[in-house]
């Protein structure tokens, strides 16, 4: 088994994923979202899309089983363990006008938003270029009636984690969330390990 890389709390990795590779993200001590976002390293223009995502699944709340679409309807990641069952796929990555626009911080911290795009520089990615992540162990109960949702802390616990196979050669970025409320009312690290089929 390859070791796990370790995101400390509040920033941002970004790295290479082959076809048939599997990423595992790892909550160690439990209660740390973890924003991940996904391109095609041939073309960096298809992205990972919440929206396709969820008009196929038909539900909020993906799963084991569940495949991860892009903007072009293809697959890029499949879920094929979870550990936790509860993630996020509507909000967006936090930044620096989350903090200011959400709790009035006058002088916010870059977030997620900013640990990505830092992150995905050597690629060009660009700020307007970054979708909605998919938020590893973020817990948005959802009312069903009104529409209504609230921010909870995580459902996982230290050492849980959630596998991915990669389904085309992909462009993984991945954070330590720098949300408070995302994160139970404190910081910590992600993990993080890649691993060929035969490992994982």
């Amino acid at each position: 088994m390859s070791t796990a890389q370790v995101i400390p709390p509040r920033s941002g990795a970004a790295f290479d994923l082959k076809r048939g590779q599997y990423l595992t993200v790892i909550d160690p001590e439990g209660r740390q979202v973890s924003d991940l976002l996904v391109f095609n390293a041939d073309d960096l223009d298809e992205v990972i899309s919440s929206g396709r995502t969820l008009d196929y699944a038909s539900r909020v709340y993906l799963t084991t089983g569940d495949p991860l679409y892009s903007n072009r309807s293809n697959v890029m990641l499949t879920i094929v363990e979870d550990m936790v069952g509860r993630h996020d796929f509507l909000l967006t990555p936090c930044s620096k006008d989350t903090f200011r626009i959400i709790y009035g911080d006058t002088d916010p911290h870059r977030g997620c938003f900013g640990n990505l795009l830092a992150a995905l520089e050597p690629w060009g990615i660009a700020a307007d270029r970054i979708p909605t992540a998919f938020n590893c162990f973020m817990n948005v109960p959802i009312d069903g009636a009104t529409g209504a949702f609230t921010v909870e802390p995580p459902l996982s616990r230290p050492g849980d984690h959630i596998r991915f196979r990669a389904e085309m050669d992909l462009v993984i970025a991945l954070t330590a969330c720098s949300a408070l409320q995302s994160n139970g009312g404190s910081f910590k690290p992600i993990h993080y390990r890649i691993e060929e089929a035969d490992d994982a």
